[in-house]
């Protein structure tokens, strides 16, 4: 994989990170729940800290990117994901964010593993570790909307 295509799988990454703050601040909106809110409110500003963290990458020279070349990515795998929106029921649409987090904490993982440069490995691993603490928050969300106990 070239250097250029790494350009294109970030700029997903980036379409990603909006698409996940979109529907987080639309969630937020309709959730009634105060602490629900917050929840929403903080994911959705974390994705934006992501999307600008990977703007500000993507504003390098492509001579800048440090990735070893060599290998077989398959990191494109994880980007074709249904899009989310806040019309789906609240259940649904948490089981889609957690999986498109899950994708995002691989995609990133994977970045780290093939960056070569130290500076560059930590941004990734960074991010991959925003995006499963993501995960972990909203699996526990899941969790009680789907399997609410009754007493």
């Amino acid at each position: 994989m070239k250097k250029e295509e790494f350009r294109s799988i970030l700029s997903g990454a980036i379409a990603n990170e909006v698409e996940s703050y979109t529907f987080y601040r639309g969630i937020e909106r309709c959730a009634t729940d105060e602490t629900m809110k917050k929840i929403f409110s903080e994911l959705a500003e974390e994705e934006q800290g992501h999307r600008e963290t990977l703007e500000d990458f993507l504003t390098k020279p492509i001579k800048s990117f440090h990735f070893d070349e060599e290998r077989d990515y398959k990191i494109s795998e994880t980007l074709d994901v249904p899009q989310l929106t806040v019309d789906m029921k609240p259940v649904e649409g948490i089981a889609l964010a957690i999986k498109k987090e899950e994708d995002a904490r691989n995609m990133y993982r994977e970045l780290a593993e093939l960056s070569t440069d130290a500076e560059q490995k930590k941004l990734f691993t960074n991010l991959s570790n925003m995006e499963a603490g993501h995960k972990a928050r909203l699996e526990d969300i899941y969790t009680n909307m789907a399997f609410p106990e009754v007493w």
